[in-house]
Formats: C-alpha cells, structure tokens, sequence
C-alpha cells in the first residue's frame, strides 16, 4: 500500500511540472526586439551620463565614447575641447590631427562640419576611414565649448549625420547640467563667504570688547577668552569643506557663547540637549551658528533682565531634529516672510537677521531638498523658535 501512494505522489508531482513547463513554454517573452533596443539605447545612455555630468574632462570623455559609439554606429567615435582631443573610441586615431582641426572649426562657427575621404587624407592602404561627421558641443552658454566626431567606413549619410546631431545635442545637455550643478556649489561657497562676512565683525567686535574688560581686571579670564576666540576664528575662517558634523558645529558654538557669557554675565541662560547618537551627522557648514547668533544678538540682547537659551539635536529614525529657542523680544512674522523673501529689505540691523535666516534655508534646501528647509515660529514679545531637520545620510554629502 506505502508503494502504491508513493507511485500516485510520484505521478502528481510528474503532472505538475509538466503542467509548470507548458505554462512556462506558453508564456509570452520578456520583451520583443523593440523593447529590448530601447532598454540598451536607455541603459548605456544612463551610464554615460554619468561621467559627463562630472564635466568634459579626459576621464569623463574616455568613459562616454566607448559607451556612445555603438549608439551612433560609428567605427569611431572621438570628444575635443577647444585645444585638444580628450578620448577617442574606435578606430581614427591615426587621422586626429584631421579631426582636431575640424573640431576647432565647428567649435569657432558653431556649424556642424561633414568631412569625406578627400578631406582626410592618407597613406595607410589598409585605412577604413572614409567620412566623419564633427558636430558642436554647448554647455550651458551659448557659444560651443566642445565638438563630437563621428568617423564612418563610408560616405557619411544622412542616417549618421542625424545620429550624431542627437547624440551631440544629448551631451550638450548633460554638460549643462554639469555647469548647473557646478554654479550650484560656486554658489553655495559664496554664500558661506557671505556669511562669514555679515556675521563675524559684530562678533568679533563685541568679543574683543568683552576681552579687553577683562585685561586687568582678571587676566586669566582674558586669556582664556582670547584662547577661544582664537578657537572660534579659526573654525569660522577655514578654507576647506562646505560640510561638517554637528559635533564641530556645536563645539564652535560652545565657544561662541563662552565669550558671549563673559558679555551679559548672569543675564544670559543657556541650556543644551543633545542626542549623542547625533553627534557624527554631516550638516552644511556655519548653519546653526547663525541661529545661535541672531537668538543671543537680536533676541536676547534687546531684552530686559534674564533671558535663556535653547539648543536640541534630537535622534528621529533617519533624521536628526534640531531646534534653537529663545524668550527674548520675538520678531513680527509678516515682516519676517515679506524680508526672507527679499521683499522690504530695510537697511537696519534687524534686516541682517532676516537675511541670516533665509540664508541658511536657501543652503538647506539645496543641499537637502526643499523638504528640510527652516521652519520658524515667532511673534513680537514671545521669543523665537526656529526648527530644522537633517537627514542623517545624503549621497556626496560628506563632512
């Protein structure tokens, strides 16, 4: 009996696959020739624009070539500047003073050039070449800054005449994309300069005032104080990164109310609460030292008695949250919006705050995407509370 059920499972699991090969013979393919020559066409374009939006360089070159010439169909396929040949792919290379100077036409008129077997010239017998096609390259401007060369076995045809016009104007656009992402971060390090300019003189102002009342009265004091300021300075005026850990910032800012304590004495509160699970987060360089500043310089200062401070770096899941508090003298939110907006800017010192504000917004929403921008609550008489979030990893984001 045991042999008989055997048999019968063993006849069930047979039909059974039989049953999964039939459906499996039955089922439609993958994909169809159509499908299967955009996926590659798409695929290799992809992993060209890569490189190139890196900028036109000898390395992004040699990598994009070698993947753009089967798209053109070309025997050989070859990138210039205005002065040189950055890479080619293929055969040619024997003809490249021929292609350098017509990639040095097309550059200066703009014109697509079309070369034939009388335009290159050669004593090799065995030489395939017998046409090229060298159309201009822009990035971003409107005169050329480059050219692509496609070389041909035979008389260039429409078809590779047009090939190359698309294939060009595709470069042209990663290229323009790689100069917008290249003012981006010119951008962003004129920013931080601006910072550093609109922030330090009130703070190196004051900080040395605060030093020098200390010169004799308790010169230990003083010399402390310089040794911070120094510390303070150093971090602020650095030449490298545009990044950098909550931990640097916060330790500059530690240093930065140091010596503002020495200012207001007892009148200046300050309280911290920081996650250290958030300490190595990567965050744009000088962001919350402005918040920290414009809550002691234009929050604070301005207010009677005793007033208090602060700072939380909270551990949220794949973020970091981190908030600066005061209870000095507020803002008005419509004058806050209509300023951050560089709508009314008024030539007061109160306007530089509203500037600082919008300054550090605008850098994290181009670092972080507008998603992680400032948020900032305030009226006039009830302090300020202005609230951002970190993502605690971002690709090139790197401290």
């Amino acid at each position: 009996m045991p042999t008989a059920l055997a048999a019968v499972a063993l006849l069930v699991a047979l039909g059974l696959a039989v049953g999964a090969v039939f459906r499996l013979r039955r089922r439609p393919r993958i994909a169809t020739a159509t499908q299967r020559a955009t996926y590659e066409v798409l695929h290799a374009a992809g992993l060209a624009a890569e490189p190139l939006r890196a900028g036109l360089t000898t390395a992004s070159a040699t990598k994009a070539v070698r993947l753009l010439r089967p798209l053109i169909g070309a025997i050989g396929l070859a990138l210039f500047d205005v002065n040189e040949q950055l890479a080619l792919d293929g055969v040619g290379s024997h003809h490249a003073g021929h292609l350098a100077a017509a990639a040095q036409q097309t550059v200066r008129t703009g014109r697509t050039t079309v070369l034939d077997a009388g335009d290159l010239p050669c004593d090799r017998l065995d030489c395939p070449v017998r046409g090229a096609v060298v159309v201009p390259l822009s990035g971003g401007g409107s005169m050329p800054i480059a050219a692509l060369a496609a070389v041909t076995d035979d008389r260039p045809a429409p078809g590779l005449v047009q090939a190359s016009l698309e294939t060009a104007r595709w470069v042209s656009a990663q290229l323009s994309l790689a100069e917008l992402d290249s003012s981006r971060e010119r951008l962003a390090r004129a920013e931080v300069r601006a910072l550093r300019a609109q922030i330090s003189p009130h703070f190196i102002y004051n900080a040395l005032t605060a030093i020098a009342s200390f010169v004799r009265t308790d010169p230990d004091r003083a010399r402390e104080l310089l040794e911070e300021f120094a510390e303070f300075t150093r971090y602020s005026f650095r030449a490298h990164g545009e990044f950098t850990t909550l931990a640097e910032e916060l330790r500059s800012i530690d240093r930065y109310l140091t010596i503002e304590r020495a200012r207001f004495g007892d009148r200046l509160q300050v309280r911290l609460r920081i996650a250290p699970e958030v300490l190595p987060v990567t965050l744009p360089f000088l962001c919350l030292q402005p918040l920290v500043e414009n809550a002691v310089r234009h929050g604070l200062s301005r207010k009677p008695g005793v007033g208090s401070l602060r700072i939380e770096a909270e551990d949220a899941g794949s973020e970091c949250h981190i908030t600066v508090e005061d209870d000095g003298v507020g803002m008005d939110p419509q004058v806050l919006s209509r300023r951050a907006s560089g709508h009314d800017v008024a030539e007061d010192d109160e306007a530089g705050q509203h500037v600082g504000l919008a300054n550090v917004d605008e850098r994290l929403r181009s670092v972080f995407g507008d998603r992680f921008g400032l948020v900032v609550e305030t009226a006039l008489g009830a302090g300020t509370k202005v609230s951002l979030r970190i993502p605690k990893f971002r690709p090139g984001v790197r401290a």
